[in-house]
């Protein structure tokens, strides 16, 4: 099985960087089993298609445009992605939104895509999320964690440092 943990967003535009703020999360706390790719993806849109090519499983996390309280954390599976990037948050939605459908048209569509997003409290261009959605970022990596366990990865946490613990002699 092939899987792709994709997160997005802009870490220029406040709560925008939640996408990548869940991916460095999970880097910090989970080693990468061999079949899964983990990517950040910044700003970019089609420079992005060799990595959905022919996933069986594909998770996009990113901020979200939602009548939903800023804040809420959303999970959405297959057809629903790509009519939610129809409303576009900021401007590599636009390149998600061409990307998935250069997926149909090449027939290369993931077998499974989920989409891990949040209601943003402010895309307004400050470098730091606002306190609404730094509390987001565990739940949402509980989220890809548990998709992930769900189509059969083994995923193991990295040993954490206690710098209690350690000391020179």
């Amino acid at each position: 099985m092939a899987a792709l943990l994709l997160g997005v967003g802009n870490l220029l535009l406040t709560d925008e960087a939640i996408g990548v703020e869940v991916i460095r999360a999970f880097e910090q706390h989970y080693h990468t089993p061999d079949a899964l790719e983990v990517v950040d993806g910044g700003t970019a849109g089609m420079e992005l298609l060799d990595f959905l090519i022919d996933k069986d499983v594909v998770i996009i996390v990113d901020a979200v445009k939602h009548k939903a309280v800023p804040g809420t954390v959303i999970l959405l599976e297959d057809d629903a992605i790509p009519a939610l990037f129809t409303q576009k948050i900021s401007p590599h939605q636009l390149g998600l939104g061409d990307l998935l459908s250069s997926l149909i048209m090449l027939d290369r569509y993931p077998k499974k895509l989920y989409l891990v997003g949040a209601i943003p409290q402010s895309i307004e261009p400050h470098i730091g999320m606002t306190e609404t959605l730094l509390g987001k970022v565990d739940p949402m990596l509980a989220h890809v964690v548990d998709l992930l366990t769900q189509h059969g990865f083994d995923l193991q946490k990295k040993a954490q440092i206690d710098d209690k613990s350690s000391s020179c002699v």
